[in-house]
């Protein structure tokens, strides 16, 4: 008969039997650290501390991550049960008589600020070319995705004139649904096949200045470089008023006023760009109760004309009636 598996208190009761394992779990509470820099803490080789950090984590007191061509050690804090927080808690007291300790505590301060020497360091002789090599390792401006979190998970969200549906397959892991329209054949054969198998996404053909859309559909429209195209803009922006929520919003990015008049038979443009009088004149009419407009700034490397955004707004009036009969 095979002997009964030890409860697990008692393996972790032996693994901090040592003094020496006490110490590392100590420097591990409050920082993820490498070998090496255990080694430079503990002032010990690396063959010694492998070992105890072996033993450390057979008996589930670390875990550690692959970071580069090292590993990063922790303590499992969260992951410890509360009988192993308590017994750490109590080991933790011994530990910090240990004359070693304040010396360690000293030596973890110094990595981690060498770490924040070698990153200022970096950025000092990067600074001239840190927009470059980020774009090259990222993509041109990453930070903009970050802005898909202001998107909250209960809204639809309609790409109008969504082309091959990017931007739609982009938002559509951050809202309830996204809603691709576009009139071209050619674009809904290309978004349909990018979208397929997307959750929340769907593709419908229609004009911008006829959408096959209920009213009160969606509680965001985005509009990206369409404008040009649209033969009636003020019906248009009708009938995105027509599709939004009370309170909703129209975001539109397109082409400001330019020159390129060979855009008309090399694009199809039906207008050369959009100033904010026009668009402020077309989203009245339409019922927006507020528009912003926005130059934004140019991109490295993009040889078209000047883009904006805009805002437009829709009242908002009903929504709060019917959140007074709610109360």
């Amino acid at each position: 008969m095979s002997a009964p598996t030890a409860p697990a208190v008692f393996d972790r009761l032996a693994a901090l039997s040592d003094a020496t394992r006490a110490r590392l779990l100590a420097c591990l509470e409050r920082h993820e650290l490498t070998v090496g820099e255990l080694q430079d803490v503990l002032q010990l080789p690396q063959s010694t501390v492998s070992r105890h950090l072996k033993a450390l984590a057979d008996a589930g007191w670390v875990s550690s991550r692959e970071s580069g061509p090292s590993n990063r050690y922790r303590m499992a804090g969260r992951e410890l049960e509360a009988g192993a927080r308590r017994l750490w808690h109590t080991v933790r007291e011994e530990v910090a008589r240990h004359p070693a300790a304040e010396r360690d505590a000293a030596r973890v301060h110094e990595v981690i600020a060498r770490r924040h020497a070698n990153s200022q360091e970096f950025f000092a002789s990067a600074a001239g070319q840190w927009d470059r090599l980020r774009s090259e390792l990222f993509g041109a401006r990453p930070e903009l995705f970050a802005l898909l979190g202001l998107l909250e998970s209960t809204w639809v969200v309609a790409d109008l004139g969504c082309g091959t549906g990017q931007l739609a397959e982009t938002i559509a892991p951050f809202v309830r649904r996204v809603i691709a329209v576009d009139e071209s054949p050619a674009m809904l054969r290309a978004a349909r096949a990018r979208l397929q198998g997307v959750e929340h996404a769907e593709v419908h053909a229609g004009s911008l200045e006829a959408l096959p859309l209920p009213a009160r559909t969606a509680h965001v429209a985005v509009l990206s470089l369409v404008l040009p195209y649209v033969a009636d803009p003020g019906a248009a922006l009708a009938e995105v008023r027509r599709i939004l929520v009370p309170g909703g919003r129209a975001i539109i990015v397109d082409i400001l006023p330019h020159e390129h008049d060979e855009y008309r038979q090399t694009m199809g443009h039906q207008r050369l760009g959009v100033d904010a009088h026009q668009l402020a004149a077309w989203a009245l009419a339409a019922g927006f109760a507020a528009s912003r407009l926005q130059a934004l700034p140019p991109i490295p490397g993009a040889k078209g004309p000047s883009l904006f955004a805009a805002v437009l707004t829709t009242p908002a009036r009903a929504a709060k009636r019917r959140a007074s009969k709610v109360r």
